[in-house]
């Protein structure tokens, strides 16, 4: 599909599929999801948070340095929000993403749509995809 950007979603999407988001020729992350146009509004509002702007985060972790996940109070995802370095790059990172070309297309079975998103992070050789085990 011709790309588009958040502000101008068409009024008719699909529910469930995948999505890409890319900065002109340059394809950044896709995701999958059975709510797309909640989805998108998660990755591209203002207010969204470490647990709903999981693009921007990622994309504030690579520009802060800060690509190492805790699972302890320190070093957490809350505590990175409250970083003066972090949290401005994470404020940014959400505008950034807000600015991208989106495209998305259908699929409503899950294991096809799980496979497509594989395949399209693999060729698209997406940079903010990560399907490591954590």
């Amino acid at each position: 599909m011709q790309p588009v950007r958040f502000g101008s979603l068409p009024r008719v999407m699909p529910e469930r599929g995948i999505y890409l988001f890319s900065e002109g020729a340059q394809h950044l992350y896709v995701g999958r999801t059975n709510g797309i146009r909640k989805r998108l509004q998660n990755h591209c509002r203002p207010s969204g948070t470490h647990f709903t702007a999981t693009f921007a985060f990622r994309i504030a972790r690579h520009t802060t340095g800060q690509t190492k996940a805790s699972y302890a109070p320190t070093g957490s995802r809350s505590q990175l929000c409250e970083d003066p370095v972090f949290a401005p790059a994470f404020e940014a990172a959400k505008k950034r993403v807000n600015a991208m070309d989106i495209r998305f297309v259908e699929e409503t079975e899950s294991v096809r749509q799980a496979l497509l998103e594989i395949y399209v992070a693999s060729a698209l050789q997406t940079p903010f995809n990560d399907f490591d085990n954590h």
